[in-house]
């Protein structure tokens, strides 16, 4: 049976939730291996002069332990 790990991870995009999602992932592939999922646990978005700036989520990336 495989162990999996569950790390949590935040990040965050100008372009939008898919891409803060998007750097999450690409962020911890540069160091974790066998990811499997993403759980997006929070979304916010930082808002300036009335308009969103950023967005960024909190994610929870689960991987297999070798």
């Amino acid at each position: 049976m495989p162990i999996v790990k569950v790390i949590e991870v935040i990040a965050s995009s100008s372009k939008g939730i898919d891409d803060a999602i998007q750097q999450a992932v690409a962020e911890a592939s540069k160091s974790v291996r066998n990811i499997d999922s993403v759980y997006v646990k929070d979304i916010k978005a930082h808002v300036k002069d009335g308009k969103i700036s950023t967005y960024g989520c909190v994610c929870k990336i689960s991987f297999r332990v070798d």
